[in-house]
């Protein structure tokens, strides 16, 4: 049963991805909005669905560290596999107002979400804020809606030759429902079947909410991402990560919060772990992003090879291993540091992948056409 669960619902969530990122792209030709601003909205939305019902449901039937430890490994899943899969597959171009807006919301949402763990519980209250913010976030989104430059587009397009613009935007709005259908139920599938092993095997409620719970939910990002990458959709893949990530923060965590019976307590270890290493992914973006505005494939494998690290240090943590202190002394003396030097490596040849990118730019606008 569990394997038929598996197999069904890999079958729906890559036919669900195609659906979705086709309906979305062509969605946002025929309204004349950015893919990268349907990226941070509709499909960001759609691909949030999972987390939400599984966080609420968590905490309706008193299970809040399955709900926290979703939200939480989802946005390190999200980052670290899941850009890092992509990437690793073809490098992402980054718009600019990701640098400029996205990623620093996402810095300051995740510091927040931290601070209020760090008082012991999210008060139902503090939930109804985070709703709210990102209600906020949604509304300005939408208002700016044309506004939003597609920074990723040729100087010059062809003038598009939709159908007659009712009939389009039904198609589009079936191909999105359709998709979104197939995304949530193969989750739900892959979901029903990795917990049930995963509680046979007596794993705790948190490290499945952090582990098995997270990737579940997180796998219509990443059949949607991976697509979208395939597809030379880059922005619209990197907007989605940041715009779940933002999601997960305030709207799957302030709709949790609210739906249950009384504030969410936070577990320790999730406090002292999970935590800083959530905010450490989302502060991790910006540097790499600001790197001629690119995730290279590197940056992509050494995100992979975090998140192994992560999941490996969670299961040493879970089975109290002797070989805990080992692996974490490695993580901090050597891979760290290793990494910085990368990054720092990168900044410096940064003007060189700027003038690049400015010329080819020039050389488009002054093309002919």
């Amino acid at each position: 049963m569990t394997l038929l669960l598996f197999g069904g619902g890999l079958g729906l969530l890559l036919g669900g991805a195609e659906l979705f990122v086709r309906g979305a792209s062509r969605l946002a030709g025929v309204l004349g909005v950015s893919r990268l601003l349907i990226g941070l909205t509709v499909v960001a939305w759609g691909t949030s669905a999972p987390e939400i019902a599984v966080s609420v449901a968590a905490t309706r039937g008193g299970q809040p560290a399955i709900a926290l430890g979703n939200v939480v490994g989802s946005n390190i899943c999200n980052v670290l596999l899941i850009l890092g899969l992509t990437a690793l597959i073809t490098p992402l171009a980054v718009a600019r107002r990701l640098v400029r807006l996205e990623v620093p919301l996402v810095i300051a949402a995740s510091a927040g979400v931290y601070a209020l763990a760090g008082t012991g519980s999210i008060p139902r209250g503090a939930g109804a804020i985070l709703l709210l913010l990102g209600g906020g976030y949604t509304f300005l989104l939408a208002r700016a809606g044309r506004r939003v430059p597609d920074d990723l587009q040729p100087a010059r397009r062809p003038p598009p030759e939709p159908p007659p613009r009712r009939r389009v935007r039904g198609l589009e709005v079936l191909l999105l429902l359709a998709g979104l259908g197939c995304l949530l139920l193969g989750s739900r599938w892959l979901v029903a079947g990795a917990v049930n092993l995963a509680r046979t095997l007596g794993v705790s409620e948190l490290v499945i909410g952090l582990t098995i719970v997270s990737a579940g939910t997180s796998l219509p990002e990443i059949a949607t991402c991976v697509t979208a990458g395939l597809r030379g959709q880059g922005d619209l893949a990197v907007g989605n990560v940041l715009g779940s990530n933002l999601f997960n923060l305030l709207l799957v965590l302030g709709v949790a919060t609210c739906a249950a019976p009384a504030s969410i307590p936070v577990d320790p270890a999730l406090l002292r772990f999970d935590l800083p290493v959530m905010l450490g992914t989302a502060a991790a973006c910006l540097p790499v992003f600001f790197t001629g505005r690119v995730v290279s494939r590197w940056e992509g494998a050494v995100f992979l090879l975090y998140y192994a690290a992560y999941l490996t240090f969670l299961l040493l943590d879970s089975r109290e291993h002797d070989a805990l202190s080992a692996f974490g002394g490695a993580m901090l003396w050597f891979a760290l540091p290793l990494t910085t030097l990368g990054l720092i490596a990168s900044l410096v040849r940064r003007p060189n992948a700027i003038g690049k990118g400015v010329r080819s730019e020039m050389d488009g606008r002054t093309g002919p056409g």
